[in-house]
């Protein structure tokens, strides 16, 4: 009995000092926002004490372009198109909650319309009242949920590889959903989250990998680590999925532009017909040889055609 405690004592201990070893401690958002948070960085807060972290440039007076990033992603994924759109747009990004500099909020509320509500009030504390509104992924289902609820509002709708009209999903699905949807698993994401993980999730969503760097990686590892941030996450990803979008595509209005890879292996290309069906009157352009990521693995390319279908509308 005694060899026998022993024993169960050092696999405890070893299991212990295992966890330790393999552990990745949260980050302080203060040592995140002194490395990143740079200019045009600012941060605004909400009501209900929520600090958010937006980047806004461009000139005032110009049309507004509101871009909305994805799922376990930051603003920072729009910098390729504010670069190439801030001289004619003043655009404007914003880390959402429980992503980014702005992470964790108080509310833990990080449904999809909850996010839509969070775009909304940011818009108002900027003083932007009418828009085009850009989304990427789950920021695409963001933006024709806020294009269905607030037409008034939007001034043109673009969709870049974006959730909502859900076709056949893929097969595996990219490594970062299935942990995260994987009982006892998603529990150990909340202390340890390997870069080596995050460099795997990104290399099976982007195809042309000349656009993953070290800095790529780091930032997203960091990100991910920022006190508050993997429970938000692990919160998010109990949120049962609801059929808004769909069920309500036939209220958008708004002149809407749809951007995708051809080989996204996260949110199929099929997906994209399907919105350009159930949208009247828009258009569709599908990227050759680009994944998930297809604001950046076509920069140049993608921003050329929304700056070319913004100014189309605004100049008839």
């Amino acid at each position: 009995m005694r060899v026998f405690l022993i024993t169960v004592l050092a696999v405890l201990v070893s299991a212990v000092g295992a966890f330790f070893y393999f552990s990745d401690p949260d980050i302080p958002r203060a040592t995140l926002e002194a490395k990143y948070a740079t200019p045009p960085s600012e941060f605004l807060r909400l009501a209900d004490g929520t600090r958010v972290h937006v980047r806004d440039r461009g000139p005032r007076n110009a049309p507004v372009l509101v871009l909305i990033h994805g799922n376990m992603v930051s603003l920072f994924t729009w910098e390729a198109w504010a670069s190439r759109l801030d001289d004619a747009f003043r655009v404007v990004t914003m880390d959402l909650p429980g992503h980014g500099l702005t992470g964790a909020v108080p509310s833990a509320d990080y449904t999809q319309k909850s996010m839509v509500e969070f775009v909304r009030t940011v818009a108002d504390q900027l003083g932007v009242g009418r828009f085009a509104i850009c989304g990427h992924s789950m920021g695409g289902g963001i933006a024709a949920r806020f294009a269905e609820l607030y037409p008034e509002r939007v001034t043109q709708l673009i969709l870049v590889d974006a959730v909502g009209m859900p076709s056949n999903p893929p097969d595996p699905q990219p490594l970062v959903f299935r942990v995260l949807r994987a009982p006892v698993l998603n529990q150990v994401l909340l202390h340890i989250t390997p870069r080596s993980y995050v460099a795997q999730t990104l290399n099976e969503v982007i195809v042309r990998k000349s656009i993953i760097t070290p800095a790529m990686i780091d930032q997203y590892w960091e990100f991910a680590r920022m006190a508050g941030t993997r429970q938000a996450t692990s919160v998010r990803f109990g949120v049962p999925r609801d059929t808004y979008i769909k069920d309500h595509i036939g209220d958008i209005k708004a002149p809407t532009l749809i951007l995708w890879g051809d080989e996204d292996h996260d949110v199929p290309v099929a997906d994209g017909h399907l919105y350009a069906k159930a949208i009247a009157g828009s258009k569709l352009i599908v990227y050759p040889d680009t994944g998930h990521f297809s604001h950046e693995e076509m920069a140049d390319q993608s921003a050329a055609d929304v700056r070319a279908f913004l100014l189309t509308m605004n100049n008839p």
